[in-house]
């Protein structure tokens, strides 16, 4: 994998600062919202930055996030995982997606894809 490198407007995603460390290296994949990023790395591990609200903070499903994670998808606002074995993990705006906890029994196990709309 590789490292990510960000430019651009600091308030829609650009400034990755904080998670530098561990953008530098073993990166395979990188997907977005409008104002948030998240990184897949070897292994599945999932690190984002930007803005909290479009998906930039993933702390409430962090230790779900750490490894296993084989697909990422995304929508305008929220971001949604999907680990081995089928497991969807989404964070985000819970407007917008990135809240499945009315339905977490139904995308605990088997899922393969994942569709978005805006």
């Amino acid at each position: 994998g590789g490292e990510v490198v960000t430019w651009g407007n600091p308030l829609k995603g650009a400034n990755s600062s904080a998670v530098a460390g561990r953008l530098a290296a073993g990166v395979t994949a990188v997907y977005s919202t409008d104002e948030a990023f998240a990184a897949v790395k070897e292994g599945g591990e999932v690190v984002t930055w930007g803005n909290a609200g479009y998906g930039g903070d993933s702390s409430a499903v962090a230790d779900r996030l750490a490894a296993g994670v084989t697909a990422v998808y995304s929508n305008s606002f929220a971001f949604a995982a999907v680990k081995e074995g089928g497991e969807v993990v989404t964070w985000g705006d819970r407007r917008h997606g990135g809240d499945c906890s009315a339905v977490a029994d139904r995308l605990a196990a088997g899922v393969t894809a994942v569709y978005s709309t805006n």
